[in-house]
């Protein structure tokens, strides 16, 4: 582990459970500004994700191998132990409502009393993505008939849309 921390490197941390396209979005504008972005997918032993660490893990790579200054690793642990042991010295977060705000506040504030030569820098998400999220696209891959089945590709990657109507059993 390095002890200088690059402010040319970013990591952006979530569960990814699963990987939206407002989470692509923010990692692809994330990826325009910094040399390099790492993707942390967080294991919380006390959550019952939808997909395991490496299916998540899996598709996060899938989906952002175009991208060539992003790299997708596992963690478990402090979200700025992460970032230590990443070298990395900015944190990358998005946020789309107020709300958002709020929560990530507070986390910013906890993070920084962590460790303070941590900074995070917030991207508003994209006005098409403020409403989605993993509860809402694992709602309507769950209950979801017909032509509204078809609009996940809305929500998220074509590579996510398969993977995620079979964890309900269901097809397009």
């Amino acid at each position: 582990m390095s002890t200088a921390l690059s402010s040319h490197h970013a990591v952006y941390v979530g569960s990814f459970d699963p990987l939206t396209l407002g989470h692509v979005d923010i990692i692809k504008r994330g990826a325009a500004i910094f040399d390099r972005i790492t993707v942390g997918i967080g294991i919380n032993p006390g959550k019952d994700p939808l997909f395991s660490p490496e299916e998540r893990l899996s598709l996060t790579r899938s989906v952002l191998a175009p991208l060539k200054n992003v790299e997708t690793l596992c963690f478990e642990g402090l979200t700025v132990e992460f970032i230590r042991h990443c070298g990395a010295r900015v944190l990358l977060r998005g946020v789309r409502t107020l709300s958002d705000i709020e929560t990530e506040f507070t986390f910013t504030l906890a993070n920084r009393a962590l460790d303070p030569q941590i900074d995070t820098l917030f991207l508003m998400a994209s006005e098409k993505y403020t409403h989605v999220s993993s509860t809402l696209i694992k709602q309507i891959a769950q209950l979801a008939q017909g032509a509204a089945v078809g609009k996940l590709n809305e929500f998220v990657p074509p590579e996510v849309i398969q993977p995620l109507l079979q964890k309900y059993q269901r097809t397009k």
